[in-house]
This record gives C-alpha cells, sequence and structure tokens, in this order.
C-alpha cells in the first residue's frame, strides 16, 4: 500500500526535523546534506509559502486550485466535491471557500486532517468497502460534481520506481473519478510528465469531452508536475468500457 503525500505538506516547516531522525529508539542527529539545505532555503524564502502563512491556507498549494479555478471555474456554489489525498487541506479548503454553504466537500486521506471548516472527513484508503460505504453516506444520495486530486507517492530516489507510483496514483484516481462523478462531471489530476503520461493522458481524453493541461505559478518551474483537467465526463456504453 502507498502512503499519499502531498507536495506541500505544510506551509510551516520546522528546521529542526529536517536533521533528525528518530529509529524506534533515542533521537538520533545526523548533519543536513547539501541537497536539504537547498530544499530548506528554497522552501522558507518561497513567495507561496510566505503567502500561505499570512493568508491562513494550509499549504503553498492552495494557490495552484486557485489559479486553475480561477481560469476555469470549477468551484461553483453548491458543487460536491471529492478531494482525493486531501491532507493537508489546502485544496479542500480552497473548495470549501469557494462552493459556500449548499455545497459539499468530501476529504479522504490515509492520513489525519485537521478539522477544516465546511470539511467532511474520512480517513482510509479511497480504494476499500469501509471508506467508500462511508462516503456513500456523506453524499446523501447527492452526484459528485468534482473529484480533485494533488496525490504524490512517497519518493524512494529510483526516477523510474517513483514515476511509476505516481502515475499508479493518478491512474487510481481516475478510476474513482469515473466511477463516482455525475454525468458531465469534471476531474482534476496531478501527474508527473515521463513514463506512462501520453497513455494516462490518451484515456482521459477517451472518457471526457475535453482535457486540458495546466501548469500554474506556485507548481515550482523545476517540477515535472502539471495538473490535467478533464471536463464533462462521457457516458460509455458497456460495450465501449470493454474496449477501454
Amino acid at each position: 500500500m502507498y502512503v499519499f503525500v502531498h507536495e506541500d505538506f505544510e506551509p510551516i516547516f520546522n528546521a529542526v526535523s529536517a536533521s533528525a531522525v528518530v529509529v524506534h529508539g533515542p533521537l538520533i542527529t545526523m548533519k543536513p546534506s547539501k541537497t536539504s539545505k537547498q530544499w530548506m532555503r528554497e522552501h522558507i524564502n518561497d513567495p507561496f509559502v510566505k503567502l500561505a502563512q499570512k493568508e491562513g491556507y494550509r499549504s503553498r498549494a492552495a494557490y495552484k486550485l486557485l489559479e486553475i479555478d480561477a481560469k476555469d471555474r470549477l468551484l461553483k456554489s453548491g458543487t460536491v466535491v471529492v478531494d482525493l489525498g486531501a491532507t493537508p487541506g489546502g485544496w479542500s479548503q480552497v473548495a470549501a471557500d469557494k462552493i459556500g454553504r449548499n455545497g459539499k466537500v468530501i476529504a479522504l486521506d490515509l492520513l489525519p486532517l485537521n478539522p477544516l471548516a465546511g470539511v467532511e472527513f474520512i480517513q482510509g484508503d479511497f480504494r476499500d468497502d469501509a471508506v467508500l460505504k462511508q462516503l456513500e453516506g456523506l453524499l446523501q444520495g447527492k452526484p459528485v460534481d468534482l473529484v480533485i486530486c494533488d496525490m504524490s507517492p512517497n519518493i524512494c530516489g529510483v526516477a523510474s520506481a517513483d514515476q511509476a507510483r505516481a502515475m499508479h496514483l493518478a491512474e487510481l484516481a481516475m478510476e474513482f473519478a469515473l466511477e463516482w462523478l455525475e454525468p458531465e462531471g469534471s476531474f482534476l489530476v496531478k501527474v508527473f510528465q515521463g513514463a506512462g503520461f501520453e497513455d494516462f493522458y490518451k484515456t482521459m481524453r477517451s472518457r471526457f469531452a475535453k482535457v486540458v493541461t495546466r501548469k500554474p505559478k506556485a507548481s515550482r518551474d523545476r517540477s515535472s508536475e502539471v495538473y490535467l483537467l478533464g471536463t464533462q465526463k462521457l457516458h460509455l456504453s458497456p460495450a465501449q468500457e470493454a474496449l477501454e
């Protein structure tokens, strides 16, 4: 089982944690590597990190969704949203603010999520029957208008393996979206350019009337991440689905 993690897991990073590792016993301190020092400097000086702290967002990733929504107008009053891999909650926070009291945001993650106003949270794997049953109960018969997913896997440092894991998560998220979205619903997912990207893109184009690529300003230039947005989920016959 993968542990789903958010690229921008927290807007306020404790510098002590970068040089300490707990291994089931005494605290072992390690000299920070050149890479970790560089990441620390970049994170602390990141304008979106500073803005998230100032404006009260859970993570800098909030600005990615804000920019995408400003262009594509996904989060309307009354929208029903499911956020996969939601922790620490930046995207759910934005969604709840945008859709208002008439909408609904349901967040799912393996990791705990500190409570957010207007967000209902289920902790667990979104593939598990027990989690899906909870989701069904929270929806109360309402169709899902939008599935959003900003998940990344825990990385191992081997580029080919990390890319495969990232694409697998995106595939799982799309399977979920195709199962739960209402007809004409939308799906926004983070993917990484590399092996498997083109096949994933082609599959999305076969299942949604329109698919566009987005690279928000808050997405770091050096990152291969992009966001694919599929709108107007297509209804396929059983025969057509069998050919997919």
